[in-house]
């Protein structure tokens, strides 16, 4: 029989099937079985949750700078300004330079913009904002302001007014159809110094662009009236510029300065969210390492299963080795015997953790209702919801590593099985 039977032949995985029914006095085999299978279940389930939620914090949180903010913004270096003796960063040439920056190749936008920083107001509330200065029809194509989650008003009304964020809509209790105030220290000069500028605007849209530090600062305000309340007439603060290939800023960078002129100089959504980017990284390094290990030890409870296997199954290991068993046969019996526990748990895993990810909204809902809300923190984590993204790649590799350690860790106790002397396994018998 040894010499004719291939391995893991039909008798190899009906011994098998047997010995995974464990009857009532192996009940401690049959326990130890179920504890595994659960542990395999939950870890890969645990593995599968959180790679699909880095997937998905990752992709949401950058989806929501790339949506509202320029992919590259484009500015000068300062030169003295003969009229002030301060040093001037504006771009008196913004459209030429607009306009040459567009001709270059992977570049779809080029905007000019005039920013500041101001107060705004509305009857005893204030809130410190950030204007951007911006043309209606360039405001109308960024993607989490003219097409957000949530919106208020009518964006083709911009011209007439302003644009706000939900959050300093919240802050100062406005809605659309309210004046609110704008107010800047870099007002008109007089004789007796530097006065305020204020001015009052109709608010005709209010915006969710996803990301809780967007909506509770930016302000969109016309271009040129941006221009004449910032005192930048015929000049633009910098120029955004979006292109095709954003997680690949790096290879449009020379062109772009090229194309900016000798003074300009480049700075990427990357430059401005790398740091939090790069952590973002090591913490999901870091997760995933643990959780590894988890699956590990989750996977280690078959050893302990098949030792105490192979300690009631004695009798029978004898028995089939006297009758012409090979010692490779009873290893991939009870290889089969482990083997099969991790592959069950894994599916079971797999399947779990893909139901997380696709139904995470309804989860996250009960969760929230059940602790009372509050659960997440929209202040400190930037962004509205807990996301999650299903990625193969995420799925294969967990699964590899389920299936991996737990093959692996079966080889040992299966080894033990084959090596047992029938002589002294039936010594008592």
């Amino acid at each position: 029989m040894a010499g004719t039977t291939a391995p893991f032949s039909r008798f190899e995985w009906m011994i098998a099937w047997r010995y995974l029914r464990a009857r009532k006095a192996e009940g401690g085999v049959s326990t130890m079985t179920w504890i595994s299978l659960i542990g395999i279940t939950l870890a890969v389930f645990a593995l599968i949750a959180t790679l699909a939620v880095r997937a998905g914090f990752r992709a949401e949180f950058v989806d929501t700078i790339l949506g509202a903010n320029a992919h590259v913004t484009v500015y000068q270096t300062g030169e003295v300004s003969e009229a002030t003796g301060r040093i001037d960063r504006s771009i008196s040439e913004y459209e030429a330079m607009a306009e040459r920056l567009r001709n270059v190749e992977g570049v779809t936008r080029a905007a000019p913009l005039v920013k500041g920083q101001v107060m705004a107001n509305l009857r005893q509330r204030n809130a410190g904002v950030e204007v951007f200065g911006i043309r209606a029809e360039n405001l109308a194509e960024l993607p989490r302001i003219a097409d957000p989650e949530t919106s208020d008003g009518d964006i083709a009304r911009f011209e007439e007014g302003i644009a706000i964020g939900s959050g300093v809509a919240r802050e100062l209790g406005v809605m659309v159809g309210d004046k609110i105030k704008i107010i800047s220290p870099n007002g008109v000069k007089t004789a007796f110094g530097t006065s305020p500028r204020i001015n009052a605007y109709e608010v005709v849209y209010i915006f969710s662009a996803g990301r809780y530090d967007i909506d509770r600062t930016r302000v969109y305000l016309p271009f040129a009236e941006a221009q004449a309340f910032f005192n930048r007439e015929g000049v633009a603060d910098e120029i955004e510029v979006m292109i095709t290939a954003p997680e690949e800023v790096e290879k449009m960078l020379v062109p772009l300065m090229q194309a900016g002129g000798d003074r300009a100089l480049v700075w990427t959504w990357k430059d401005a969210s790398g740091g939090f980017l790069r952590a973002l990284e090591v913490e999901d390094n870091v997760m995933f390492i643990i959780l590894s290990i988890l699956v590990l030890i989750a996977t280690m409870n078959i050893v302990s299963g098949l030792i105490m296997l192979v300690k009631n199954k004695g009798r029978d290991i004898g028995i089939l080795r006297t009758v012409g068993l090979t010692e490779g046969s009873v290893l991939r019996v009870f290889f089969i015997c482990g083997a099969f526990t991790g592959t069950l748990g894994t599916i079971l895993g797999v399947l779990l953790g893909c139901l997380f990810a696709l139904y995470i909204d309804p989860i996250f809902s009960f969760v929230n209702a059940m602790m009372g809300g509050g659960v997440w923190d929209p202040t400190i984590r930037g962004i509205y919801h807990l996301p999650a993204k299903l990625e193969m790649g995420d799925v294969v590799t967990a699964m590899t590593l389920s299936l991996g350690l737990s093959f692996v860790v079966t080889i040992f106790p299966a080894r033990r099985a084959a090596r047992m002397n029938p002589v002294e396994a039936l010594r008592y018998e």
